[in-house]
């Protein structure tokens, strides 16, 4: 059925509908990025962070927090939170004073310019201007304001006014398997779609000075951004699939709403952890998942590796993992890996987000 125009052009209904793509979406180019505020050595964190927020005097507090932080499995991690930041907001410090806008007006800058500088990395890698970018999903547990990062996001790339833009808010450490689940949907519904997929966090938004219930969380979640562009069939001249992105599923467990959550007050965002000895992105929980999966030695070495290097960056983690098995593969070479492989995310809900990889082999790609 012809369909008339606003300019009194007429063309075909069926070319105006979408079409799909051909074959399942892959994932073409990674980039990561830390903040350049402060390293912080994980044997001395506790030290640190009993100092700068006053709270020395509380030494049976200081030595747990030791202990705990001797058992995350984490050397190092890096935070844009700096002393001179903290010594300009003091009432970062104490959690029944209101500091919500403070924290809102710092994010509304570092979040998004942290995920400029993954995406940066990722769109030189993939080879093409970022003016083709079609979609934008953006995951975050900072964003708090319209328009959001996502919009940010686009304007310092600068991306196309057309762009479809998804912001998605306090999905916490699922966040980025929720939003590179989107972005498969996504590319393999939309012909020629090609999806950035950013994912910013930065811990300003939940610091605080110790207590009883957020040392585990102080030990463990650390500051990242990472972006992957995500595509599917036809492959342009120059764009190699990393990992072709299978099958994904979300997983919601019942009546586990009390287990892990995260609640926005004003003095920031608070992080409730109903079990803290099984506490998602930490060392337990891969130990967890080697024991009950019965998994090979070795076969978790890429997210301990990150987990050893960065902390828990909560959704930006997973992408982190992925370029670290990107870069191992192209060390060791295809035979040394596994073609076939799952990605595991959890996080509030407790939700769990599964994605089915394929690392297609060298061999197998075709010229473009």
């Amino acid at each position: 059925m012809p369909i008339a125009n606003g300019n009194g052009a007429v063309r075909n209904s069926h070319r105006s509908m979408q079409q799909h793509a051909e074959g399942p979406a892959a994932m073409l180019a990674i980039g990561t990025a830390n903040p350049t505020g402060v390293v912080v050595p994980q044997d001395i964190f506790a030290e640190n962070i009993f100092r700068v927020t006053k709270s020395e005097h509380l030494t049976e507090l200081k030595e747990k927090m030791k202990r705990i932080c001797q058992k995350t499995g984490i050397d190092k991690r890096h935070f844009h939170l700096t002393e001179e930041s903290l010594a300009a907001h003091p009432e970062f410090l104490d959690r029944q004073v209101p500091s919500l806008d403070s924290r809102i007006d710092m994010a509304d800058t570092a979040v998004p310019e942290l995920a400029q500088c993954a995406a940066i990395k990722a769109i030189a890698e993939w080879g093409r201007p970022a003016t083709d970018i079609t979609h934008l999903v953006f995951s975050t547990y900072s964003a708090w304001q319209a328009p959001s990062f996502d919009h940010q996001l686009a304007a310092l790339l600068g991306l196309r006014p057309t762009v479809c833009r998804t912001i998605l808010s306090l999905h916490g450490c699922y966040g980025g398997g929720r939003a590179l689940h989107l972005a498969k949907q996504l590319a393999e519904n939309n012909h020629g779609a090609r999806v950035l997929v950013a994912c910013s966090e930065i811990t300003l938004v939940c610091f605080g000075g110790p207590d009883g219930g957020n040392l585990i969380g102080s030990a463990l979640f650390g500051d990242g951004a990472g972006a992957v562009i995500v595509g599917a069939g036809p492959f342009a001249q120059g764009e190699r699939p990393l990992f072709e992105m299978v099958s994904a599923t979300q997983t919601t467990i019942p009546r586990t709403e009390h287990v892990l959550g995260m609640q926005v007050s004003g003095g920031g965002v608070d992080f409730h952890l109903g079990i803290q000895a099984v506490h998602p992105g930490g060392r337990q929980i891969l130990d967890n998942i080697d024991t009950e999966l019965k998994l090979d030695a070795g076969k978790l070495a890429a997210s301990r590796h990150v987990l050893r290097e960065y902390g828990n960056m909560s959704g930006a983690t997973i992408i982190f993992v992925l370029d670290e098995l990107r870069r191992r593969r192209k060390e060791d070479g295809d035979d040394l890996l596994p073609e076939w492989g799952a990605m595991l995310a959890f996080g509030p809900g407790i939700t769990i987000e599964a994605m089915v990889l394929r690392c297609p082999r060298a061999s197998s790609l075709s010229n473009n």
